[in-house]
């Protein structure tokens, strides 16, 4: 069965495709799940029914089974419903599914036939399931419609005709970063895809090849450690992936317009390309310094932007007074953070922050927290992981010449973090009663030493 429902637990679609299921099982979701706070695991096993749900714009979507279903294959299909519902009527909310319920019930018709997934491609479906704002580019025959949606390659239609044959691969990658203050790397990883838009004229053949020293199994790792280590590799259906496992090279016959080729994960070989540098020193109880360095790790050709560090303050910080040569800071008393943005790094250069804190008296001082310290940025022309695209070739039968494009792009969004060592924030205080006891043994050495040499005037 499949469903959705609102934050209220109403039911917004419902639509059963088998027997053994019966319409009250809405209720039992809504009373053990939607009600039920403590309920956070995306499945549930209530009897012998499970009832998988992912959430968006505080909508449930819910598919339920009484079988012994393949869990990863049951979410898919719940994301590419919302990849579907997104590219038919944009945003996916109460509001939306209520206005494209009959629209949303075609949909799921289509798409599920006596509970399992068929055709979910999206340009096919929208050349027979069509709207006001999403209309055929081509008057299809219905003989044309169905070799499309039955034959072997049901993700793209053959007559796709364009004046100019182009082809743009970005590849984007997002870095995962948990670093100690002493700079000790505790979990690095990248999360990749490879997204690619194509407008090619007919039914072209794409090859796209990667670097030489491609590791998916580690068992297979060359001797040096230089090689590019991915994991969890995924690839769209139009890849051959007998190809891909002999020479490590992409073959496929490409969806018209955009689409994702290819998603992976790598967590060894990490290239960070920022490094964050942070001294926070607490001067006793009424304030805390700041020094924080951010140092760029790429190529001077290279220039990292919109990088922004949201720096942490005590709950109990009154003022801070900033000083940022480069970029601009300011403290935001309402999340107990320092902003700190810096439009463009250029590679290999470093830029520091220095700040006080001034902090207000407490009757009941609490510890501080010490939450680690946020950086996003973005930059153009590099990889985390090293994957770079050595060539992509188009061949169709007309022989056309093709203009093909690639970019990279590496990113980090509030998974970029540094902590802040406890040791750095009582450095002051020891080096203060450090001086003071130096201060009084150089005092008591002066004073004995001078009774000593009195006392042996006198004898």
């Amino acid at each position: 069965g499949f469903f959705i429902f609102n934050q209220k637990g109403e039911v917004l679609i419902s639509r059963l495709y088998r027997t053994d299921l019966k319409r009250s099982i809405a209720d039992v979701f809504r009373i053990q799940v939607i009600s039920n706070s403590d309920v956070r695991s995306p499945i549930i096993t209530l009897g012998s029914t499970s009832f998988f749900h992912v959430r968006i714009n505080n909508l449930y979507v819910l598919a339920v089974t009484k079988n012994n279903a393949n869990a990863a294959l049951v979410f898919e299909f719940c994301y590419r419903f919302i990849s579907i519902a997104k590219s038919y009527f944009g945003k996916v909310d109460e509001e939306s599914v209520k206005s494209n319920f009959v629209l949303i019930y075609e949909l799921i018709d289509e798409i599920i036939d006596f509970g399992f997934p068929q055709n979910s491609e999206i340009d096919t479906l929208k050349t027979y399931i069509t709207t006001e704002g999403v209309r055929s580019t081509a008057s299809e025959e219905p003989s044309k419609i169905t070799t499309q949606a039955t034959g072997s390659i049901s993700w793209r239609r053959g007559d796709v005709k364009y004046k100019k044959n182009e082809a743009f691969v970005d590849v984007v990658e997002t870095v995962n970063l948990l670093m100690s203050a002493k700079g000790t790397v505790l979990r690095a990883d990248v999360d990749g895809h490879i997204l690619m838009r194509a407008y090619l004229s007919g039914t072209p053949e794409c090859k796209f090849g990667l670097n030489d020293k491609l590791v998916l199994d580690k068992g297979d790792r060359p001797p040096g450690g230089n090689a590019v280590e991915l994991d969890d590799c995924h690839f769209h259906q139009c890849v051959r992936l007998n190809q891909f496992d002999s020479d490590r090279t992409i073959c496929f016959i490409p969806p018209d317009g955009e689409f994702e080729l290819m998603k992976y994960r790598s967590t060894t070989n990490i290239n960070l390309p920022l490094r964050v540098l942070p001294t926070v020193t607490e001067n006793g109880t009424r304030e805390v310094s700041y020094v924080v360095t951010v140092k760029a790790n790429f190529n001077t050709k290279l220039s990292a932007t919109s990088v922004m560090l949201r720096i942490p303050t005590p709950l109990n910080t009154t003022t801070v007074d900033l000083k940022a040569p480069n970029g601009k800071a300011k403290y935001v008393p309402g999340e107990n953070v320092i902003i700190w943005k810096i439009p463009r790094l250029q590679g290999g250069s470093e830029c520091t922050l220095a700040g006080t804190a001034s902090l207000t008296a407490v009757t009941h001082r609490q510890a501080w927290a010490r939450p680690p310290i946020d950086v996003d940025f973005q930059v153009l022309m590099f990889t985390a992981s090293g994957l770079l695209v050595r060539f992509l070739k188009v061949f169709e039968k007309s022989n056309y010449n093709s203009v093909k494009w690639v970019r990279y792009l590496t990113k980090a969004s509030g998974s970029y973090q540094i902590r802040v060592s406890p040791n750095q924030l009582i450095r002051a205080a020891h080096a203060k009663f450090a001086s003071h006891l130096v201060l009084e043994l150089h005092t008591f050495i002066y004073c004995r030493c001078h009774t000593l040499y009195l006392c042996n005037i006198h004898t």
